[in-house]
């Protein structure tokens, strides 16, 4: 696809092309690959496809790369991205690493398009990408303090869950041990973390063990960033629950609030930014962690307490 972007560079948002009060505005012609996805954070970035689709691809509950069949980009195509974008570079602080887990990529190819891209955009402070567990686990802690060293500053890891079993039945290929022990060497490297646990997950046969063990591995691993999204069903309930491995009973809007409260309770973090905020979510929560630990958990108990007076999302606000 041939994307044109606008920008107003006075105040870094996104433009349509009625607005009449643009003072800088330029278009960006690149050849992106869909489906093109970016954390909600990175809007403001320049989106950099180093990878085509996701590696694993497999998860039950994830359609988001169904489409595409995994490949890397060629370097002189990713490159040639940059070159593009050279007259705009001082306009860009912040680029993000697509699609799925561009980690992947071998030690010395992301080097190698780091340097780049802090070559061309004089004012970088932040590369950013998605990552499974296991493309952080193959590189050395020397060459993740090198990635670090070169601008890869924050990584999106979607855990889904910290319990083994449940992690199992969504053939998510990674267990409790091994997402800590990587993404505890992300951090020690100089690398922060966004993670996210999917809420009702496990449906209710398995609510409770994944809140906890969710909760635990949290603890364990202490990220910058947390968030929790609900899980949704873009081809329907019955396709996930074919996929899933063993009986799934979705949960109903109250009994995922209660799950939220028995994760919250349970999370011991030291100094993390959390958000529960996403369009699946039906209860908006923010707030920083240890502060507003006991301010959630409240608002969590008022809807638990009187759901039917609750002030939730509507159903047709909600989506991917």
């Amino acid at each position: 696809m041939m994307l044109m972007i606008l920008y107003d560079f006075n105040h870094l948002h996104l433009q349509t092309l009625h607005s009449t009060s643009l003072r800088i505005i330029f278009a960006i012609m690149i050849q992106y690959d869909e489906p093109l996805f970016r954390p909600p954070s990175e809007a403001y970035s320049f989106i950099l496809q180093v990878t085509l689709g996701c590696a694993w691809n497999k998860c039950a509950f994830c359609e988001m790369y169904s489409s595409k069949q995994f490949r890397t980009r060629k370097e002189e195509d990713i490159f040639a991205d940059i070159a593009s974008m050279q007259p705009y570079a001082n306009h860009y602080r912040k680029v993000f690493l697509a699609d799925g887990n561009a980690m992947v990529l071998s030690f010395d190819k992301l080097s190698r398009i780091l340097d780049r891209l802090n070559e061309k955009f004089p004012r970088l402070t932040r590369v950013s990408a998605y990552a499974l567990p296991k493309d952080i686990e193959a590189k050395t802690d020397e060459e993740l303090q090198q990635l670090a060293a070169k601008g890869l500053k924050l990584l999106y890891v979607g855990i889904e869950s910290g319990d083994d079993e449940l992690l199992g039945r969504i053939n998510k290929s990674e267990n409790y041990e091994s997402t800590a022990k990587a993404l505890k060497r992300a951090r020690a490297a100089g690398i922060k973390l966004s993670v996210m646990i999917l809420n009702g997950l496990g449906g209710k046969n398995y609510s409770y063990q994944h809140a906890l063990n969710s909760a635990k591995v949290i603890n364990e691993i202490q990220p910058e960033f947390l968030s929790t999204l609900v899980l949704s069903y873009p081809y329907g309930e019955d396709h996930f629950a074919k996929k899933f491995d063993g009986e799934f009973i979705p949960l109903n809007t109250v009994e995922l609030i209660a799950e939220m409260k028995v994760f919250i309770e349970n999370l011991e973090l030291e100094s993390t930014v959390f958000r529960s905020d996403h369009a699946s979510n039906y209860l908006v929560l923010r707030g920083n962690f240890p502060r507003d630990k006991q301010e959630m958990l409240d608002r969590i108990n008022a809807v638990l307490d009187d759901p039917a007076n609750a002030r939730l999302r509507e159903e047709w606000m909600r989506g991917l």
